[in-house]
């Protein structure tokens, strides 16, 4: 059955990844994968154009724009759902290096690009398999050391996660500005603002880990960003890669599929 994720002319690409492979890694990293028993079988990626909508919020209330929240996800969840069909279609154990990145699209500033990016890889000494339990492979954004470090010291990825909350920060009235004014004072409806929204998209970050049986989350980044919202609406995301114990030793788990909650 065909993956409604895997695009058609990407297929076509991969229907000759065999012949010679493609990847983004550098001359260590290459060395360095081979070294662990992988081989990189080409380079894969999915990409989403979203147009980042608004939504009404008072200007006096600090809130979670739920709306836009779900689009923000959406567009990403879209272009790594695309780059993990491509690793499926390349019967590959998983995909290092990931990156997910956006731009500007278009000369529409509501306009937004996102792309994400990795090196799907293969290990060599069958039947041992790194893929996942449910028999996708998986995703990392780890570098190569750090992927091989990991590795040996008896981890393994289960999947790039993230987390995602677009918050509106109540603006303060004229009176509390001005008292304000020459004072060295915490502005808290900003602090508690920044706050909340920060743990949010950490916990929806931690629940996908949780959907994958993993036992933590490694390397975990920050973004703040405005994109065309003005200066009091802001997303908060988060991402890492996910990690559970490999072998005899680790514990039993089948994974359940992700379910976002805005």
């Amino acid at each position: 059955m065909t993956d409604p994720n895997l695009d058609p002319v990407a297929a076509a690409r991969l229907a000759d990844a065999g012949k010679i492979f493609t990847s983004d890694l550098s001359v260590a990293e290459f060395t360095t994968l081979e070294g662990l028993g992988f081989m990189p079988m080409d380079l894969v990626m999915g990409v989403s154009v979203f147009h980042v909508g608004w939504q009404n919020q008072n200007l006096r209330q600090s809130t979670e724009l739920t709306t836009l929240t779900q689009a923000m996800y959406s567009a990403r969840h879209n272009a790594m759902m695309r780059l993990q069909a491509e690793a499926d279609a390349l019967g590959a154990d998983g995909v290092v290096g990931v990156r997910l990145e956006w731009r500007p699209h278009g000369e529409a500033a509501e306009h937004i690009e996102f792309i994400a990016v990795g090196t799907a890889v293969t290990y060599t000494s069958a039947p041992r398999s790194y893929a996942r339990r449910d028999g996708h492979a998986f995703t990392s954004h780890l570098n190569v050391h750090d992927f091989s470090l990991l590795l040996r010291s008896g981890w393994v990825p289960t999947g790039f996660v993230m987390g995602s909350c677009v918050w509106h920060v109540a603006a303060q009235g004229f009176m509390q500005t001005m008292r304000q004014m020459g004072q060295n004072v915490e502005m808290p409806q900003w602090t508690q603002g920044n706050y909340e929204a920060r743990e949010i998209s950490m916990t929806r970050m931690q629940a996908e880990a949780e959907a994958l049986n993993a036992e933590g989350v490694t390397g975990v980044r920050f973004a703040v960003s405005n994109y065309v919202w003005g200066m009091h609406t802001m997303e908060f995301y988060c991402d890492g890669t996910a990690i559970r114990k490999f072998g005899p030793d680790a514990k039993p788990a089948v994974p359940t599929p992700v379910v976002a909650v805005f």
